[in-house]
């Protein structure tokens, strides 16, 4: 559709996963919706190019050390750390980050991810097209 409106799409959507658990451990929930969402797109850690997880704590790092993501895909920019976190359009941002880190760097995969209310956690795998 986009091409129809005249516009070049930056990537397609490979694959979604969401997860939840006691609303107490929300700072863990991104690790399960990581875990489904590359298993839905049948990919592995080592395969994805650039991770963008929103760290509005920093217990963050936590997840990204469980899924042994190396440190140099995670967060490229600072994060929300560095970047803000506009409750509301935090999804918006990190998708929008992601993919004009994978185009600055001459990559391809990526993999965004947020914590929610409650103890759920959403994530998204996105290729560049």
């Amino acid at each position: 559709r986009a091409r129809e409106l005249g516009a070049e799409p930056l990537a397609r959507v490979v694959a979604q996963g969401q997860f939840a658990h006691e609303p107490e451990l929300f700072l863990t929930a991104p690790k399960g919706a990581i875990e489904r969402c590359l298993e839905k797109a049948r990919w592995r850690v080592g395969d994805v190019d650039l991770f963008e997880v929103n760290e509005a704590f920093s217990g963050i790092e936590c997840v990204r050390r469980e899924l042994d993501i190396p440190a140099e895909k995670f967060n490229v920019n600072g994060g929300a750390v560095a970047l803000g976190h506009p409750i509301g359009a935090s999804g918006a941002r990190l998708l929008v980050t992601l993919l004009y880190a994978l185009r600055a760097r001459n990559k391809r995969r990526g993999v965004a991810s947020l914590c929610l209310g409650g103890g759920e956690a959403v994530a998204l795998a996105v290729e560049l097209v």
